[in-house]
């Protein structure tokens, strides 16, 4: 298999891709973190003393996807038309799922950015609630789907 980020010697490089045509790009994501029946309960009525979760966990997504290019060597610093971040509350399985929507018209992938927005939310709730639930745990990070550049249009099969 011919890796991107690999050049002709096995070190890690930058992929260069000045020579690729913008195209429109959109990525989603998910992630969901899963708690104790009575954290998700104090979420939901807004008991959580540090704030309105969700609204800073929406807001730290966005914020995070905007970085994504810091805390990943290899991706590039892209400009990003649209960052979102939705919640889903699962009271049967007290869990929060995350999902993230990003766009942009650029050479390159924009699914780091949407990975990073669903991670970052979730890390935000886990922050914002710790003092109540230390045992709250983070799982399903992945891309849900991709569309635009070469590769072309990618959907996630259901759970494997």
């Amino acid at each position: 298999m011919n890796l991107s980020h690999i050049d002709e010697n096995g070190n890690v490089q930058m992929v260069d891709v000045s020579q690729k045509k913008s195209t429109l790009r959109i990525a989603k994501a998910h992630a969901k973190i899963t708690m104790k029946k009575e954290t998700l309960e104090a979420i939901i009525s807004g008991k959580i003393t540090k704030g309105n979760v969700l609204t800073t966990a929406k807001v730290a997504g966005i914020m995070g996807a905007k970085k994504t290019s810091e805390l990943i060597p290899m991706c590039h610093n892209i400009f990003i038309s649209k960052i979102d971040v939705e919640f889903k509350i699962d009271k049967k399985n007290n869990s929060i799922e995350i999902f993230s929507l990003a766009k942009t018209e650029s050479q390159t992938g924009i699914e780091m950015e949407a990975l990073t927005a669903a991670s970052i939310s979730a890390l935000t709730i886990y922050d914002m609630c710790k003092a109540m639930d230390k045992g709250m745990e983070i799982s399903e990070v992945y891309l849900m789907e991709k569309s635009g550049g070469k590769s072309g249009h990618y959907i996630r099969e259901e759970k494997r």
